[in-house]
């Protein structure tokens, strides 16, 4: 089985430290993102990789190089400019003619990639998404009130929660022939075509093994974590 990371795209929430650097070959300690996930990979048992690169290319090819150091097997999926998360797994078709795992390359996962692939594979889906159980509090009170306007509670600053994307998939080759070729496509729209042709998605839920680098502040902490990690 092989494993697919999109790590093509321009990191613009991350500027300036993305300037130069791809989003993904930024470090966590003393090892880039992308190194983390590649190891995450190999450890569920995932040892060949297609690195879907664009922006810097070159500097995520030379540390890389072909993924013997690494202990895994690396090919590179080339595109021109950014396809976002679906178009630029387009580029990736022509590497893939069996099931296989699909991630974004700017998050950490820690979850059992292994049991979200036997998942997949016993319930015959043709997708399979991880989603991560998230929770936070409202800044406000909520108000529940009657359909006429009667005040019925208060709940103050509440907790909500709901299942999220965390950018982790297990597909079928077929999904490539909904995907537009060279053209920007993302993968919430790859989804929902592929729901509106009745195909079968699925979801495997996690409580922990997410952690998120949306932007400075997020990688700043992440980085925080790891480089203590590390001592």
């Amino acid at each position: 089985m092989k494993a697919v990371i999109l790590a093509g795209g321009l990191g613009t929430r991350l500027r300036p430290l993305t300037l130069k650097t791809p989003k993904p070959m930024l470090p966590l300690g003393k090892k880039p993102i992308l190194e983390h996930l590649i190891n995450w990979n190999k450890k569920n048992g995932v040892k060949s990789i297609v690195l879907c690169v664009s922006y810097r290319k070159e500097k995520i090819q030379k540390y890389f190089k072909d993924g013997k150091k690494f202990g895994v097997n690396i090919e590179y999926a080339v595109s021109k400019k950014p396809l976002a998360t679906a178009g630029q797994l387009k580029t990736a078709e022509e590497f893939i003619d069996d099931t296989f795992v699909c991630i974004y390359g700017d998050s950490i996962f820690d979850f059992s990639l292994k049991n979200m692939i036997k998942q997949h594979v016993k319930k015959k889906s043709f997708a399979t998404m991880s989603l991560y159980e998230y929770k936070t509090n409202l800044a406000y009170g909520v108000i529940n009130t009657s359909k006429k306007g009667r005040v019925i509670s208060w709940d103050e600053k509440p907790e909500i929660k709901a299942n999220i994307n965390i950018g982790c998939y297990v597909m079928e080759p077929d999904i490539f022939k909904y995907i537009p070729k060279n053209k920007p496509y993302g993968m919430d729209d790859l989804i929902k075509k592929a729901l509106i042709n009745k195909k079968l998605i699925n979801s495997f839920v996690t409580k922990k093994g997410f952690l998120d680098i949306g932007n400075k502040e997020s990688y700043k902490q992440a980085n925080e974590k790891f480089t203590k990690k590390t001592r």
